[in-house]
């Protein structure tokens, strides 16, 4: 394991690093966060940060989700009191390590960010068939394409087979596809030469490289433009890439695993995605399927969902009502285990009693997209005479992403456009002085000073 250590040097954390260390963590230590986030920026293999708890755990988070660095964070105290523990946990840390340190502590710590990582809930059949092909293919280089909806777990499948691989004592490294702007995607795949473009101030290692020896994962492909496709493919059939603004190809051992919520030959037969890259892609093609299709897992995700944030939140690990667990499975669940994973968080702070029960389970409609207001459906379709189609397209994204509390992945599901198209269109409401709801919480502004 790879470990980023920030903070002061003191006898009580030297101590820590080499019970780390004789556990087989990799330490480098680091004075400051903008460290850090330089060197996560350079694609420096890490696998966790170890922050010390007076240190902008908040801002820190806000900034590595902002830049799509996915890596848990470790808050770390020496003398501290369980207030400013729970603190930084709310902050945004998985765990908090007290100073001094004791062995069997930090042994736990890592073996619960390794699980964490690398877990899958599941005991319906319809999961278990799945995985037992996953399992099957995993030993072999074969490129392995998952689909299904957005939520369904696709990313866990991957890291699943990779665990089961002969690459598992390397890196998983995980791109999204979807979040990354076009005109970064090249580079974030690829990396870059120093001054190959405006503001390409260093070399970057880019994650094809990254992931030499191990697995890449590509997440939700089917939002990659046609051009970068291109040199994907290339990438993989060559087993080279060159860096932008690179003069010499350079060879990688990656296996490649790939996800997407869409229909790819569908969208092969609609000119968006290369039918060369999706023969290449679709050696083995595992189909997960919604989690109204295998309601057996709802009972196991609740409970590990149950016992995470009630942890995380400092409160008892309550039981679930019979009534509350089959007001869940009567639900059809259009954001799959993300938004079960959602609902359960909810319920667990807004739970009274001994039991979780149906009184805290929130379900809104998100069967249908929130559009109109309760006048205009008052009204009928008469109350849209008047109005553009822009104009109430304009309102109905808008009005969905709010409701969604500024997830532009949950948004896009609902609305049923690509998340390249939500955010294109986001990006021109807000040139033209639309509020556009956020995700999050407004944080700490000291984080500016990183950038």
């Amino acid at each position: 394991m790879d470990v980023l250590l920030v903070g002061q040097s003191r006898a009580e954390v030297t101590c820590a690093c080499s019970m780390a260390a004789a556990k087989g963590a990799s330490i480098r230590r680091l004075d400051s966060l903008g460290e850090a986030l330089a060197i996560l920026r350079s694609g420096i293999s890490t696998d966790l940060l170890l922050v010390d708890v007076t240190f902008d755990i908040e801002g820190l988070t806000r900034k590595l989700d902002e830049e799509r660095v996915a890596v848990p964070i470790i808050a770390y105290g020496i003398d501290t009191d369980a207030r400013t523990a729970v603190r930084a946990v709310r902050a945004g840390a998985t765990e908090f390590l007290p100073l001094p340190p004791d062995e069997d502590l930090i042994a736990a710590i890592f073996c619960s960010i390794t699980s964490e990582q690398d877990s899958f809930v599941f005991v319906d059949p319809a999961t278990k068939k799945v995985l037992a092909v996953a399992k099957q293919v995993a030993p072999s280089d074969a490129s392995v394409l998952i689909t299904g909806e957005s939520g369904t777990g696709k990313e866990m499948v991957a890291r699943y087979i990779h665990q089961h691989s002969r690459r598992h004592a390397k890196r998983l490294i995980s791109v999204n596809c979807a979040a990354i702007p076009d005109n970064l995607l090249e580079s974030e795949l690829f990396g870059h030469e120093k001054g190959a473009f405006t503001g390409a101030s260093t070399r970057r290692i880019g994650k094809f490289e990254e992931a030499d020896g191990g697995t890449l994962l590509l997440d939700e492909i089917s939002e990659m433009e046609p051009r970068l496709q291109a040199k994907l493919l290339r990438a993989l059939q060559e087993r080279e890439i060159d860096r932008v603004g690179g003069s010499r190809p350079i060879k990688v051992d990656i296996r490649l695993l790939a996800t997407s919520n869409r229909d790819l030959p569908a969208e092969v037969r609609a000119g968006n995605f290369r039918e060369d890259l999706f023969f290449r892609l679709n050696v083995v093609q595992l189909e997960l399927p919604p989690l109204r299709e295998r309601l057996a897992d709802i009972l196991p995700l609740c409970r590990l969902f149950i016992e995470r944030y009630s942890t995380a939140n400092s409160l008892p690990v309550k039981g679930l009502h019979d009534d509350a667990l089959e007001q869940l499975r009567r639900h059809q669940w259009p954001g799959n285990v993300r938004e079960l994973e959602n609902c359960v968080h909810r319920a667990v702070l807004l739970s009274r009693g001994d039991m979780i029960g149906p009184e805290a389970i929130v379900l809104p409609d998100t069967g249908s997209p929130p559009s109109l207001s309760d006048s205009d459906l008052d009204d009928g379709p008469s109350a849209l005479v008047g109005k553009s189609v822009a104009e109430v397209e304009k309102r109905l994204i808008v009005e969905t992403l709010a409701h969604t509390l500024g997830n532009r992945t949950r948004a896009a599901t609902i609305l049923g456009i690509s998340i390249r198209t939500l955010r294109n269109k986001l990006k021109q409401y807000s040139d033209e002085g639309v509020p556009i709801p956020q995700p999050g919480s407004a944080g700490s502004d000291s984080i500016a000073d990183w950038q």
